[in-house]
């Protein structure tokens, strides 16, 4: 068994998440929503969480996701770049968090590829 005072930094993966927004800046694209795909992953400590076994000790993931499903879906953004440095600092919001990653796929954005992604990350 792991001592007590050990650090167990916790990754959390959210994988695809399939909202529909408005992205781009051709006429086609500011008047038809389009699929985005997100993909979000971040640390924290979870040595509270380990050791109460208690959900209030725990990074609520849940609420992470309702919150960037709440920006996004059905809103508007000219760049990809943009949306993606959004959900980004929603999770970053979350003080627990020590490092997240955002991808963000638009799906169908070039001819002949399955899709175009951003990713950033940002560190605490």
């Amino acid at each position: 068994m792991n001592d007590a005072h050990d650090i167990h930094e916790a990754t959390v993966r959210i994988k695809d998440l399939l909202l529909r927004a408005y992205i781009g800046i051709k006429d086609e694209e500011i008047n038809n929503q389009q699929d985005v795909v997100i993909n979000i992953r971040l640390t924290y400590d979870a040595t509270e969480a380990i050791n109460q076994n208690e959900i209030s000790a725990a990074l609520n993931y849940r609420t992470i996701t309702k919150q960037v499903i709440a920006h996004v879906d059905g809103n508007r953004f000219a760049l990809l770049e943009r949306l993606t440095h959004e959900v980004l600092t929603i999770v970053m919001e979350h003080k627990a968090v020590t490092w997240a990653w955002v991808e963000i796929d638009k799906p169908h954005a070039l001819r002949y590829s399955d899709s175009v992604s951003i990713s950033l990350e940002a560190r605490r």
